[in-house]
């Protein structure tokens, strides 16, 4: 649950992000807690709990976590109320954040995230001081032995999708926001397993960084995502070639 670019897609096959199996599963309850509060238990009708769902898959969650999880959100078990809050920072070299977190308790998330930022020589910011530098699209993931690129560009792009792009062991399509859900599906129905499918905010222009400024961005984010509250980091940076090429090795 992080900033969808190939950075993200190296650091995790190299592990450098691990995050223990409990803390992701914890995440991916809230998920489906809040998104079965916010439009009912049947995934059918509730693409944002659907999407939870498949993202519950990807990680191999056992069925009965996520039955709980709904019959929570619903009401018919007693659990905890989450409020959404999206976070906004800047970083090393003027590099913006978004943070999406559900909290029990804001009063204790909004001290804790300031600390991470200041720690990494950043600062958490007013609403609107990152927010403009996003637009939301949609994001499938499918893996790579599920289709050829040329095969998945024609089912995707036929129906609606923007771009088909090489994320590492996955192919990853890009969508708009209002799209995702209908371009899902038509995927689905040429019989491609979807890993999973998210809305996600992504840069408009993405800034390059590298050196000291890189390795203090890393550890920022790695901070934020480790944040209990925090479900999902989007920033507007890129690593340099000449890291990426580091960090590959």
């Amino acid at each position: 649950m992080s900033g969808h670019n190939r950075w993200s897609s190296i650091k995790h096959k190299k592990g450098a992000v691990d995050a223990k199996r409990g803390k992701i599963f914890t995440k991916v309850i809230k998920e489906i807690t809040v998104s079965a509060r916010l439009g009912g238990g049947d995934p059918s009708g509730n693409p944002r709990l659907r999407q939870a769902i498949d993202a519950a898959k990807a990680v191999n969650m056992p069925g009965d976590n996520v039955t709980r999880a709904i019959k929570k959100g619903t009401g018919e078990l007693e659990g905890v109320s989450y409020e959404e809050i999206t976070y906004e920072g800047v970083g090393p070299s003027g590099s913006l954040f978004l943070m999406e977190a559900l909290t029990d308790n804001r009063n204790r998330t909004n001290p804790e995230l300031r600390k991470v930022f200041e720690r990494y020589h950043g600062s958490l910011g007013a609403p609107g001081a990152a927010a403009w530098a996003f637009e939301e699209k949609g994001l499938i993931f499918l893996p790579k032995e599920a289709a050829s690129e040329e095969k998945l560009f024609e089912v995707a792009v036929g129906a609606g999708a923007e771009n088909v792009e090489d994320f590492g062991d996955k192919w990853m399509v890009t969508t708009e926001r209002s799209a995702l859900d209908s371009v899902r599906s038509t995927i689905v129905a040429a019989s491609l397993p979807v890993s999973s499918a998210e809305l996600a905010k992504l840069p408009k222009n993405k800034k390059i960084v590298e050196g000291r400024d890189a390795e203090v961005l890393m550890n920022l984010v790695e901070a934020l995502e480790d944040h209990d509250d925090v479900q999902k980091v989007f920033y507007d940076f890129e690593l340099s070639e000449a890291e990426m090429a580091r960090l590959s090795q």
